[in-house]
């Protein structure tokens, strides 16, 4: 067996991930194709879930008539942005992620942990799926691509248009495509350790 020995990224790599990183609010006309799209999935799929439970599901909304499906569900501050934006992906959820449990985690009948507890279901969908769509977020920013997640929408009118008939459930929207740097706005502050951590 090989043992692999983990390095740091460089400086570079965390620009790239996070220091350099930003939210995006504009866009240039420059394509994310179809490939790309799949490479972020890949990546993201690799990061880790509970049981591995993988309940997080993606919709890349990427043509003009995918769009105006989704514009009647937006609020008037995001509406423009995401009509402009190259993709835009709905971050969902699988409410019945369990049903691929058997094949995601053969090692026990986990199934069968969810079935009888709908509170624990959706507690578990919704947590792991959360952490999905982080992981999305950062492989399409290591793949060069720009992100801007966004709450602001009808939840019930995003489900309607994309999801009517099955038990998948929009969590939020993450925009995609190659940023426009002079829309972006002065970064944040953000809390220090002391101010948002402990030690135990």
């Amino acid at each position: 067996m090989t043992t692999t020995i983990a390095s740091p990224l460089d400086d570079a790599a965390l620009s790239l991930l996070f220091t350099g990183a930003r939210s995006h609010n504009g866009w240039t006309d420059e394509p994310v194709t179809d490939a790309q799209l799949q490479q972020i999935y890949a990546l993201a799929s690799l990061g880790p879930t509970s049981a591995n439970c993988s309940p997080a599901r993606f919709v890349f909304v990427r043509t003009s008539e995918g769009k105006q499906r989704l514009a009647p569900a937006l609020s008037k501050g995001n509406l423009d942005k995401t009509m402009a934006a190259p993709v835009t992906v709905i971050a969902a959820w699988d409410r019945k992620f369990y049903d691929r449990l058997p094949t995601l985690f053969p090692h026990a009948d986990a199934r069968s942990w969810f079935t009888g507890s709908p509170e624990a279901a959706h507690e578990t969908a919704f947590r792991n799926a959360s952490l999905q769509a982080g992981y999305l977020l950062l492989a399409a920013r290591a793949v060069g691509l720009d992100a801007g997640p966004m709450s602001g929408f009808d939840k019930a009118k995003v489900d309607a248009a994309f999801f009517e008939g099955t038990d998948w459930t929009v969590n939020f929207l993450i925009n995609l495509g190659h940023g426009d740097a002079s829309k972006v706005f002065g970064r944040l502050p953000r809390l220090a350790f002391d101010e948002a951590c402990l030690l135990a």
